[in-house]
């Protein structure tokens, strides 16, 4: 008999559940708590497992267990099967009803409380049933694993070298051009032209320019010949940047897309051009994997909304 049909005839999804659970857990005693049955039935699973596919797949040691190299690669099958079922069982629970489902998207702080905020209000309009389920975080590149692993359908975040793997898929939905801001009370918004490099001693509020957009704003001072300037507060955070703004002794830079959803009278804009500075804003998913219903119409639904906003970079 062939190995597939050994497969077909003998392999257990409980069994696969079971040694994802014992794996998680680091010994079979903890794995048996956690599914509520008895180490008998663990080791049962395990070598039925071991039995059908004919390889050794966990490693007994005194500190606990860990996987072979058989037993990761069909622990890596496994993330996948138990995900496709899930996305499988999303499909029927939408196709029973259609203006229900869940979605769970992952994004950056500031993304999340605009740019996401704006689609999950469009597509609660039509289906207000739909769950949403928002993961952030102020740095997005470590909303990775996340994805990697299945936790999200979906992110919503600027282009990084992360997500240009052949794992993923990134859609541009549009470019974000950062700007220069004040405060109102700041004397630099009565005027009609600005330098780059007048302002090169204000004080600044930025990220520093290791980190999140930093080297974005570095490579626009620097192609006006300026390096990073004075900066009284770093932070990657463009919310608190802009509450120091009130005072009118700072100058921040934050993505124009800030203001086209929430309108801010309290900043302004300065007429600065930043050169070499557009920074792409899509969704990522993962290659090969099918999304649930609800989670395609999220991904229509940010498309229309990001379409002002790409006709205005454009």
């Amino acid at each position: 008999m062939q190995l597939s049909d050994r497969i077909g005839r003998r392999m257990k999804l409980q069994d696969l559940h079971v040694l994802m659970a014992v794996v998680q857990a680091g010994t079979m005693g903890k794995a048996a708590q956690r599914l509520n049955t008895t180490q008998p039935n663990i080791s049962r699973s395990i070598a039925e497992l071991e039995h059908a596919l004919g390889v050794r797949l966990l490693d007994r040691h005194r500190q606990g267990i860990e996987p072979t190299a058989y037993g990761r690669a069909l622990l890596d099958c496994g993330v996948a099967v138990f995900d496709d079922l899930r996305q499988g069982v999303k499909n029927i629970e939408f196709l029973a009803d259609p203006a229900a489902g869940e979605v769970r998207i992952a994004s950056s702080t500031f993304l999340a409380a605009t740019f996401v905020s704006a689609v999950i209000e469009r597509l609660s309009q039509h289906y207000p049933r739909i769950v949403f389920h928002v993961v952030t975080a102020a740095v997005p590149d470590i909303l990775h694993p996340e994805l990697s692993e299945r936790k999200v359908d979906l992110l919503i975040t600027r282009r990084l070298g992360l997500f240009t793997s052949e794992k993923f898929d990134f859609e541009i939905l549009y470019d974000d051009s950062p700007v220069v801001v004040a405060g109102v009370q700041s004397p630099w918004v009565r005027r009609r032209r600005i330098a780059l490099t007048e302002l090169v001693n204000e004080t600044w509020l930025l990220p520093p320019p290791e980190r999140a957009l930093g080297p974005i704003y570095l490579e626009a001072f620097r192609a006006s010949g300026l390096d990073y300037p004075r900066t009284a507060v770093f932070t990657t955070d463009p919310a608190v940047r802009i509450s120091l703004l009130a005072t009118g002794r700072f100058l921040t830079i934050v993505p124009s897309s800030i203001l086209s959803f929430s309108k801010r009278p309290d900043i302004k804009v300065l007429p600065i051009e930043l050169r070499h500075a557009r920074v792409p804003i899509g969704i990522v998913t993962l290659k090969n994997r099918t999304l649930s219903p609800v989670a395609q119409l999220f991904i229509e639904h940010a498309r229309e909304v990001a379409k002002p906003l790409a006709k205005r970079k454009g």
